[in-house]
């Protein structure tokens, strides 16, 4: 009976309806996030999801931007990242050439190189060497600016110094290096006997001494060690930010032209590339502590102070024959490309401009290469693709230039280039959405010799004019 009156209570209508209202809790509750994970995942498997080794299968169902990103995230890339190196390429060169050509992982903010240039192949003779009698007890010494350039076994040659060898002939003066000591032991190699005395003339200071092959004896198994090792150095990563936002209202609200949020994002990404440029070239390398945030920041070394060598001209006087002097300085004396990029200023430019070309310096028309548009000059030492760049101008240094080998530069990245999107509205900072752009890299010059400033002669006291 007790049970009856139980059971009968417990089926009421009233009841009733609590055990739905708890089961339906109960339900709700478990339906968490993992939980649709796992019924997204059950659809997908319904629709027809193979997963095999080298990919993921879907059929039966059409393929969806929320199915790509929950089986490949990386897949869909951001609109943004995709358009960089698309985005005014000509008005920042350097960035361009080294965002095209690929760039090094960098594990740190901190980036360590190795740098290293051939053996010099001369040297100057640092004193006045009499006119000398060889005999085998009475060597040739020539006292050296840089005695370590040379090693016994070695020949020289002696530009300036003619001597008559055993045809008649008037030939520059060519020595066998035997012995390296405070100075050099020669042996003259085509200085004709008169009389069975070899007389070796006078060698004047400042006289050039240029290093040749080496010559072994018969017995010689050995010869002196070459050993190049590279230098060390290093350069710091910087972090590039630029951030686009714009409030809810101005999204929804009617523009009298197309001008979207993508539109705001290209003319962000302008402006930070040529604020990029300017650091790669003329940047201070350093590490400051911020006092307003108490932290680090990292800032990149330009390659202008990089570059191993310069050259002077003169606007006023500059012409073919200074411009094969420049591409002679350029591309000798340090077994770099044949090919190299002249990125200069407007006045530079200019003063290129106004030459008369010919048959030994000619000026090619434009072409195109890493999305730049060249201008070629050619010469028979090499070719030089010259660009102007704004940010020299922008710098105030419209007059100079600066040559790099394309070959030996080397662009590292420790966060590569990134567009995240940031939902401000729904963290609670404001009614707004907004695109943070960041990338943190450098640029190094691996063969600093093969790079060449290119500055104009300033004007001296006397040549400035005062009103």
């Amino acid at each position: 009976m007790n049970n009856t009156k139980f059971f009968n209570s417990l089926f009421s209508s009233e009841n009733i309806v609590k055990i739905i209202l708890v089961i339906i809790a109960f339900l709700l509750w478990s339906l968490s996030a993992e939980a649709i994970d796992c019924l997204s995942t059950a659809s997908l498997a319904v629709a027809g999801l193979v997963t095999t080794d080298n990919g993921v299968h879907l059929s039966g169902s059409p393929l969806t931007t929320s199915d790509t990103e929950s089986v490949s995230p990386s897949l869909l890339r951001s609109e943004i990242d995709s358009r960089i190196a698309k985005i005014r390429p000509s008005a920042t060169p350097l960035d361009q050439i080294s965002r095209v050509g690929g760039s090094r992982k960098a594990g740190s903010m901190k980036v360590e190189y190795y740098s290293v240039d051939i053996k010099p192949g001369e040297s100057t003779v640092t004193s006045v060497v009499k006119q000398h009698t060889y005999e085998e007890d009475s060597p040739l010494m020539v006292p050296v600016q840089n005695i370590n350039v040379f090693a016994p076994t070695e020949t020289v040659l002696f530009p300036s110094v003619m001597v008559t060898d055993e045809n008649g002939m008037e030939v520059p003066l060519v020595c066998y290096v035997d012995a390296v000591n405070n100075r050099l032991q020669l042996i003259p190699a085509n200085v004709a006997a008169v009389n069975g005395n070899i007389v070796v003339p006078e060698i004047p200071s400042g006289a050039l001494v240029v290093r040749m092959g080496r010559a072994a004896g018969e017995l010689d198994v050995q010869t002196s060690q070459y050993n190049a090792l590279p230098r060390k150095n290093f350069n710091y990563c910087q972090i590039f930010k630029t951030q686009v936002e714009q409030s809810t209202l101005q999204k929804i609200a009617d523009k009298e032209v197309g001008w979207t949020f993508s539109d705001q994002e290209e003319v962000a990404i302008i402006d930070m590339r040529l604020c990029m440029e300017k650091n790669f070239l003329f940047g201070a390398r350093s590490r400051a502590k911020s006092v307003e945030k108490n932290e680090d920041v990292w800032l990149t070394g330009g390659i202008w102070t990089q570059a191993g060598k310069d050259f002077v001209y003169d606007a006023e006087t500059f012409d073919n024959s200074a411009l094969i002097g420049l591409m002679r300085e350029a591309f000798t004396k340090n077994a770099g490309s044949t090919r190299k990029i002249l990125i200069g200023g407007s006045g530079l430019i200019t003063t290129l401009n106004n030459l008369s070309f010919d048959r030994v310096v000619k000026a090619s028309e434009k072409e195109t290469v890493w999305g730049v548009d060249f201008h070629i000059m050619t010469s028979k030492f090499g070719t030089l693709y010259v660009v102007h760049s704004e940010v020299f101008d922008l710098c105030g240094r419209p007059d100079d230039g600066i040559i790099v080998d394309p070959e030996y530069i080397t662009k590292y990245t420790h966060i590569p280039f990134s567009a995240e999107r940031l939902s401000l509205k729904s963290s609670g900072v404001r009614n707004s959405e907004a695109v943070v752009m960041t990338e943190a890299s450098c640029l190094v010059l691996r063969y600093p010799d093969a790079h060449m400033r290119v500055t104009k002669k300033s004007s001296s006291p006397a040549e400035t004019v005062t009103e």
